[in-house]
């Protein structure tokens, strides 16, 4: 119980798919703040699952057959398919969120696909592949959150011509990273 917390602690924070390795990038810099709370709730769902099912499909399908080396191309249908019912779903569970145009920003998210070759990489049990799905999720959230709120405060102060968007954002996102390094040490392995 222990190692499943520390693994959803270390995916959120010390091994953030956005900041630790680039994967996911492109909704985080595109993303306008009345999307962001749907875009993290929808990419964490989407996580969880293909995370599950890719685990799951890789473990009791693709080793027992010996075709492990056709994973991506299971895994990235698998992905492009459960975009629009879960879409579908979440608009009749979350009626107030609008979760329409999103269906491009999850298709182009390669946090996804990256999260469930992980999810293959390491054979640590379905219950670790849950962690590290919704770990990576609610970091992603985290993430797409704080730059959403970055971009709301420079677009609110004085701040000289050259570094005015995307100049003053990279440098943000780096600050941000910085930020997660410290929780690096917070976890002993």
């Amino acid at each position: 119980m222990t190692e499943l917390l520390l693994t959803l602690i270390s995916a959120a924070l010390i091994n953030n798919l956005v900041l630790h390795w680039p994967l996911g990038v492109d909704p985080v810099l595109g993303s306008e703040r009345p999307q962001v709370h749907a875009l993290g709730i929808a990419t964490t769902c989407l996580m969880l699952i293909v995370g599950i099912l890719g685990y799951a499909l890789y473990h009791w399908l693709l080793v027992p057959l010996g075709l492990t080396s056709l994973r991506l191309f299971v895994f990235l249908p698998l992905s492009v398919l459960l975009i629009a019912p879960l879409l579908k779903l979440l608009s009749r569970l979350l009626a107030k969120l609008s979760f329409d145009g999103l269906w491009p920003l999850l298709l182009g998210n390669a946090g996804v696909l990256g999260l469930t070759l992980l999810n293959a990489q390491e054979d640590k049990g379905v219950f670790h592949a849950i962690a590290l799905s919704l770990g990576a999720g609610l970091g992603f959230w985290l993430v797409l959150s704080l730059f959403s709120d970055l971009r709301q405060r420079t677009l609110d102060n004085d701040i000289p011509l050259p570094f005015r968007g995307l100049p003053i954002e990279l440098i943000g996102a780096g600050l941000i990273a910085v930020v997660f390094l410290g929780f690096s040490g917070l976890i002993k392995t």
